[in-house]
């Protein structure tokens, strides 16, 4: 009579090793796509960030450049009177539609921290008063688009009505 001895065929082990491979290259696969992803909302933030930064000041500008100090009596029309001056040296809302593809930069003209390196800004400033319901020389539309270093871009939209 032959004595059984207990153990795992070469069957059930070649088995096993293909159910483990499966499952460690899904749950790599998983890891993966979490670790391409997980700076898309420090990107985000950063972005509105910095968004935020340049529509703060240019909401501050007045609405153009003949346009006396509070605002009255109002600017008659809408030009876009690009100035190719230096950022320190931007009065008015129109001067900001120079930046295209720029680094970030404060409103003294100087770069910004290390934290958005890689980001770059581009701004248009457009007439579009028709579009609030105003007249058509009473606003101006700005829209500023924030790329971040992965490439995705943000877009940032907002009005400056001439009161």
């Amino acid at each position: 009579m032959r004595a059984r001895h207990g153990g795992a065929t070469l069957v059930e082990l070649v088995i096993t090793i293909v159910i483990i491979g499966v499952a460690i290259a899904g749950v790599v696969g998983a890891f993966s796509l979490i670790a391409g992803r997980s700076a898309d909302p420090l990107n985000q933030t950063r972005a509105v960030a910095l968004a935020q930064l340049y529509m703060d000041e240019i909401l501050s500008r007045k609405y153009d450049d003949n346009t006396p100090v509070g605002g009255v009596p109002k600017q008659s029309g809408c030009t876009i009177n690009t100035e190719e001056a230096s950022r320190a040296d931007y009065d008015d809302v129109d001067d900001y539609n120079a930046i295209a593809d720029a680094a970030p930069e404060n409103a003294e003209g100087t770069p910004l921290a290390a934290d958005y390196s890689g980001f770059r800004v581009s701004i248009t400033v457009e007439c579009a008063g028709g579009e609030v319901g105003l007249a058509p020389a009473d606003a101006k539309r700005v829209d500023l688009t924030i790329t971040d270093p992965g490439g995705q871009g943000y877009s940032f939209s907002v009005y400056r009505a001439n009161f």
